[in-house]
């Protein structure tokens, strides 16, 4: 295990004050809109081609000026980067791929003094075959306390060959992976619902909520406002590990509740949690990665002991359609108005192709595709869906680069891709590299302003036209139309805040309501339509003609008005 936390200096614990310099205004998580950066896509600081937490740190000003309230950082713990930093090694370290505890605590001290807050990735479910844990309980044996704090058993067969039981990696292939033991014979099973390298931890074992609460306390120490919890829904896993019965378990997923996922215990989990974040000022939350058969099972996650947002993946996954829209909106905000919970939107994220390539396929290709599809067409959709998200009640997500209307990279070769699923059968699709491509600060120069000694991804030509450089004060750009849209989201007071929308009639296709003031109109159809004109445009991703009380709004196009 490294020794970073140990042989640095230890941070000094951010005060009070410190963290009252980004508590605006109470409950500031209902609406907040949330910027997720992956860090080793984000900036690179010293040339290495990897992004890291200085470059990061670099970056926070244009963060600020694009008028987000909060960052999410994707992993950078101690690893041996397996799955990307999903495979912890030491989870109160900083890997030195992306720099040191020293420069985290920069970064979170940084963030508050711009007006940003920091939450950072947990990953509770299982760590990395390397953290000492499991080292140990290797080296130990079978019938070693070490070992009960991860799920090791006898195999089946004759001669223990086979897996415990029949559950399958969400990476493809067995959830098991037999050892061989210290005398050098085959021994027991562990299990591992992702990579082989990502030993999944038994919650049943009292040492495990220990530690897992004393990493709470730590990073809280250091000032970060909140945690997104990785495989939230995981963790606890159903007595006795029974068997599933069905050799085709990834169709299943999202769609039951399996014995190793959405089991009723994790709630005690996050309740005990949620004390301990309580105990701190400034308004410190969780949010939940955590999918469920359905946003009705996802509430259960934020009832008012528990976390306090959880990710609407019903929502990512719906199609450019007004009629599901609505229906998706609608149950997400039945679902979470019992439990007093915001409602979450998210487009993309670092596990999904991005929005502006789904939406440039046909539907029902999924939310993993290899496919460019109609670039401006998906452009077009995504910047409407963009508006449309940002318009309901509830918090937004929005995913590194999308602001810049990036597309997903599809056409990566098979030899740079390092999603450890590419390389599994069976499992996920494995291509989400196409999402995680650095992304483009300059038109020219060294992976367009990324670093200055490449990219650990290739990036396509033409990437620079597509930079945050060329963006700026360019009238009609994807990044001028996420700011005004945050600037306007921020100055009207029936924007975000709220658990309901008021729908007002409208053509087939084409969605509308108004909360307040405020009228949002999202036209999904490929053709213009007509409605009628609800006030003063403050914003639309195209020209929206109005004559006589009625506006024409063109195919694919979301518009906002206010009344007052």
């Amino acid at each position: 295990m490294s020794q970073q936390h140990s042989a640095a200096p230890a941070p000094t614990p951010t005060t009070d004050a410190a963290v009252a310099t980004v508590a605006r205004r109470r409950d500031w998580w209902r609406d907040a809109v949330i910027y997720q950066v992956y860090p080793r896509s984000f900036a690179d600081s010293n040339g290495d081609g990897m992004g890291d937490l200085e470059g990061i740190r670099a970056r926070l000003p244009y963060l600020r000026d694009l008028g987000v309230d909060a960052v999410w950082l994707s992993p950078f713990y101690a690893s041996p980067q397996a799955d990307a930093g999903y495979d912890v090694a030491d989870y109160r370290a900083v890997d030195p791929m992306f720099g040191t505890l020293l420069d985290a605590d920069a970064l979170i001290r940084d963030a508050h003094g711009l007006g940003l807050r920091i939450i950072v990735d947990l990953v509770p479910n299982h760590s990395s075959d390397q953290h000492e844990w499991f080292k140990r309980a290797l080296a130990e044996g079978p019938g070693s306390p070490s070992r009960d704090r991860y799920h090791f058993r006898p195999g089946k067969g004759e001669n223990g060959e086979l897996p415990p039981n029949d559950w399958e990696s969400i990476f493809g292939g067995p959830a098991w992976t037999r050892v061989t033991e210290p005398d050098g014979t085959p021994g027991e099973w562990y299990l591992h619902l992702f990579a082989p390298e990502q030993p999944d931890f038994n919650w049943e074992h009292p040492a495990v909520g220990d530690e897992f609460r004393s990493i709470l306390r730590f990073w809280l120490d250091m000032g970060v406002d909140g945690f997104r919890i990785d495989v939230a829904h995981g963790m606890v896993k159903a007595e006795g590990l029974p068997d599933l019965g069905d050799h085709e378990q990834l169709k299943l997923l999202g769609n039951d509740v399996m014995p190793f996922f959405d089991q009723d215990g994790v709630h005690d989990i996050y309740r005990q949690w949620r004390l301990i974040l309580d105990e701190y000022s400034g308004e410190r939350i969780f949010v939940a990665e955590a999918w469920t058969p359905t946003v009705e099972r996802t509430a259960h996650y934020v009832r008012p002991d528990e976390l306090h947002q959880a990710f609407n993946f019903q929502y990512l996954g719906t199609h450019w359609d007004a009629e599901e829209l609505r229906t998706v909106i609608d149950r997400t905000l039945d679902a979470m108005r019992p439990v007093g919970a915001p409602a979450t939107w998210v487009l993309s994220n670092h596990d999904v192709t991005r929005h502006a390539t789904r939406f440039a396929n046909p539907p029902g290709l999924g939310t993993q595709i290899r496919l460019a599809g109609d670039r401006e067409l998906g452009l077009r959709r995504a910047r409407a869906a963009t508006l449309l998200m940002l318009a309901l009640p509830g918090s937004a997500y929005v995913y590194q680069g999308e602001e810049l209307g990036l597309p997903d990279v599809v056409d990566l070769p098979d030899e740079v891709r390092q999603d450890p699923a590419y390389f599994r059968g069976a499992g996920q699709d494995g291509y989400r590299d196409g999402c995680r491509v650095p992304i483009p600060w300059t038109r020219e120069g060294s992976s367009y302003g990324f670093g200055d000694g490449g990219s650990w991804l290739p990036q396509p030509e033409g990437w620079g036209e597509l930079s945050v450089e060329a963006q700026t004060g360019t009238p009609g750009s994807t990044l001028e139309l996420y700011r005004s849209a945050l600037a306007v989201r921020r100055d009207q007071a029936d924007l975000g805040a709220g658990d309901a929308v008021e729908w007002l009639p409208a053509p087939e296709g084409v969605l509308a309501f108004r909360r307040g003031d405020f009228v949002c109109v999202a036209n999904t159809t490929g053709e213009p339509v007509t409605v009628p004109a609800y006030g003063r445009v403050l914003i639309a991703n195209a020209e929206v003609a109005e004559t006589g009380g009625e506006a024409r709004v063109p195919a694919d196009t979301t518009v906002w008005w206010t009344a007052g």
